[in-house]
């Protein structure tokens, strides 16, 4: 019986489950993350390498003209050192980590989950999947509240595979699509796009990509050759809240 046990568990019958218990399931970027992960032995004893929690998403990566949606690891979290859990033992192990500042906002289809899994020698290993929101920051929340004031309706946002030039430790960037329906920019810019990028100090770069719709025909001669976009970085900080509006506002006339 011991032998048809071991058999089973290292095919995953039997064998000891996981259950990741999230203290909250909300949080921003930058926030910690807390929980207990709860393991169930299975029907014999087996030794667990490690505990890990890995922090996922997806994102659209192009190839040859078609978009796939490919998954991506933000970040990979250690729980615990190796040791041994016996049949039908039941074990709670607390831990807490900082979400990385880039983590993508649960914003459009964008998802963001964390998957905890358990690390068995010479076995199936047992996982357990758990989604969060992700909510912007007080600076995040700043950016988006004057965009609407300044008449920019969202349309879109995704995590796109990020061009060489932008690319760091990830492979993708969360980029949001703006429409003026409102204010200033309506009859001026087809659309505002804006992808964050942490920087020191709890401040943020923002990518800005200014389309501006044709007027005359010059105008329209760039818009058919597509030089009727215009890239800007701007870094802001907490300190930048309430003159942003007018930050923003003042830069993309510029361009417009």
């Amino acid at each position: 019986m011991s032998f048809f046990n071991k058999v089973f568990a290292s095919v995953g019958i039997g064998s000891a489950t996981v259950d990741t218990k999230l203290e909250k399931d909300t949080y921003m970027p930058g926030e910690t993350v807390k929980g207990i992960v709860e393991i169930r032995g299975g029907k014999v004893n087996q030794q667990i390498d490690e505990i890990y929690l890995s922090l996922k998403t997806n994102y659209l990566r192009e190839s040859d003209d078609r978009k796939y949606n490919v998954t991506a690891t933000i970040d990979r979290f250690r729980v615990t050192a190796p040791f041994n859990i016996a049949a039908n033992e039941r074990k709670e192990i607390p831990f807490s980590f900082q979400l990385p500042y880039d983590t993508p906002l649960s914003i459009g289809r964008s998802k963001i989950w964390v998957t905890t899994g358990l690390d068995i020698k010479g076995a199936v290993d047992p996982s357990d999947k758990d989604y969060l929101k992700i909510i912007p920051n007080r600076l995040m929340a700043a950016v988006f509240n004057a965009i609407d004031n300044l008449g920019f309706k969202i349309r879109e946002a995704d995590c796109e595979e990020a061009p060489r030039r932008l690319r760091s430790r990830l492979p993708f960037v969360q980029e949001f699509e703006f429409v003026p329906v409102s204010g200033p920019f309506r009859g001026r810019l087809d659309e505002l796009e804006v992808v964050f990028l942490p920087s020191g100090y709890g401040g943020l770069d923002l990518l800005l990509q200014v389309d501006r719709r044709a007027r005359g025909l010059a105008s329209l001669f760039s818009e058919a050759l597509g030089t009727d976009e215009t890239n800007l970085r701007l870094s802001v900080t907490a300190s930048d809240i309430p003159y942003l509006q007018q930050k923003l506002q003042t830069v993309i006339q510029r361009y417009s």
